[in-house]
């Protein structure tokens, strides 16, 4: 793998089957597919395929839209995606020609330039396989990503209505940006929904949009960064809007009423109150939906962004399992060693997975604690495993822990160099597990190992491991008891002479 290539979290995903299920059950592509359906006599269209006004009222009036202020626009909207994912076809047909029952001659010159009919998408929506299903629905859902970012044409409509000459500089708008912005507002979701040990957890739209205007060193943001905030806030609010349909995400808009107060015409009357309570949701809250996350996975690949999934090591030796958990949320890493287990019998996976954790290589401590965790899943029947590695340097202290826990009888008691050995391997591979190496944690752990044994590090310097050194200077550095942290820092300086000659 690139060492410059992007590294994802692993992900839990739903089986294709319940994706395929909340792809069909999103409301703009169920309606994309009634329309789909309904066309089965043909349908004029303009240019682009758009519904004609006739077409577009019986179209509102089958999704039973007739009543809503909006369902002209809902349903132009379903029917556009019907258009874009090939649910439906257009077969254009010249002056005179007569399609499907509709008379070309016979329509305004301007109106009908073709005839929709069913496409060959929509006998795969209804008969295809989960992933021809996804499919669909993925190329449906990078339409709708295209319009979330799109410019609001409302002025421009306003300029051509009044006859205006058309500014496109005055819509302010980038698309470059927009897309990049909306790619890395999805890319936070997606963080957050693989890191979440709380599932389906919501995010606030104003935490959202600060994480990717505010910097990461501005202690306070400024006014004119939270300005900024509040901008893209509202940007937010009007593309998740837009995705929602879609079943890209799960959105609770802003409340309207924290935005401004309207009078009948349309003209700002007041601006909102201030906020009075703790009611973060007011402010929008929104989430991946298990589709989604699917979705944000599936665009990350083909960008060369490596974003593991659950189960992707099921299939795959212990050496790649025990190298990649450290890397893994705990959760995630259960999950996962869950995942490979499954997949074997418990005899051959723990000595799979030992075999896999011997080595004095840099890694070898944490692939030894990773191996630790996997084996405590392990069913009963991996006992002769653990006791054929006993006597084993780098295996036997785990091996007994494994023993212990069970109660099993039988259980040597390890030598004091094992112990010792034992000792900084579990150190070295704390060290190796975490970024912050001042955690009361870990110092705790320091200080109990040292206060458990008299004469510790006068034995722990002598040790043959080849972290020993920098197990010492750890403990130097953060041992919460000055006598023991100099002591440490002596030993330390032993070790290396020793390792030096």
């Amino acid at each position: 793998m690139s060492a410059d290539r992007p590294t994802m979290p692993p992900v839990r995903l739903h089986s294709e089957a319940e994706l395929a299920r909340a792809a069909l059950s999103a409301p703009l592509l169920a309606r994309a597919a009634r329309l789909a359906r309904w066309a089965g006599s043909g349908v004029p269209v303009g240019v682009g395929g758009e519904l004609l006004e006739k077409p577009l009222a019986e179209a509102t009036e089958h999704l039973g839209l007739a009543d809503d202020e909006d369902g002209p626009a809902y349903a132009a909207e379903a029917w556009q995606l019907a258009v874009d994912t090939g649910l439906v076809e257009i077969a254009e047909h010249e002056e005179g020609d007569e399609a499907d029952g509709v008379d070309a001659a016979n329509l305004p010159d301007d109106a009908a330039v073709g005839t929709a009919t069913p496409g060959e998408e929509l006998d795969l929506l209804t008969s295809g396989s989960p992933q021809d299903v996804l499919d669909i629905w993925l190329g449906g859902m990078e339409t709708v990503l295209a319009d979330a970012v799109a410019p609001d044409l409302s002025d421009i409509a306003e300029q051509l209505a009044e006859g205006e000459e058309l500014d496109l500089d005055a819509l302010d708008w980038n698309p470059e940006e927009e897309a990049e912005l909306l790619d890395g507002i999805l890319g936070n979701l997606y963080l957050l929904s693989a890191l979440g040990e709380v599932p389906d957890q919501d995010v606030p739209l104003p935490a959202l949009a600060a994480s990717m205007i505010v910097p990461d060193d501005m202690d306070e943001p400024t006014d004119e960064v939270l300005e900024e905030v509040s901008d893209a806030m509202m940007r937010l609010d009007d593309q998740f809007r837009v995705l929602e349909p879609i079943g890209l995400v799960a959105y609770r808009p802003v409340d309207e009423a924290l935005i401004e107060e309207l009078d009948e015409d349309g003209e700002t009357v007041s601006a909102a109150e201030p906020l009075a309570d703790e009611d973060v949701a007011r402010y929008g809250l929104v989430r991946l939906t298990p589709l989604g996350v699917w979705a944000v996975r599936a665009r990350m690949l083909d960008a060369g962004v490596d974003a593991p999934a659950v189960g992707d090591l099921a299939t795959k030796g212990a050496d790649a399992l025990l190298t990649a958990l450290p890397d893994y949320p705990e959760a995630m890493a259960q999950a996962e060693s869950e995942q490979w287990l499954a997949a074997r019998a418990p005899l051959d996976a723990a000595r799979e997975l030992l075999a896999a954790a011997r080595g004095d290589d840099g890694h070898g401590p944490l692939r030894r604690l990773a191996a630790q965790q996997a084996l405590s899943l392990i069913a009963p029947e991996a006992e002769p495993a653990l006791r054929e590695v006993l006597d084993d340097r780098h295996l036997g202290g785990l091996a007994r822990v494994w023993l212990a826990e069970r109660g099993l009888p039988g259980i040597p008691e390890p030598s004091q160099d094992l112990v010792f050995w034992l000792t900084v391997d579990t150190i070295a591979a704390q060290l190796g597990d975490t970024d912050d190496e001042s955690t009361a944690e870990l110092q705790e752990l320091l200080q109990g190992l040292s206060d458990q044994h008299s004469g510790f590090f006068d034995a722990v310097w002598r040790v043959d491991h080849p972290a020993t050194a920098d197990v010492l200077e750890a403990m130097g550095r953060l041992h919460p008891d000055k006598k023991a942290a100099k002591e440490a820092r002596k030993a330390a300086f032993k070790a290396r002479s020793r390792q030096a000659g």
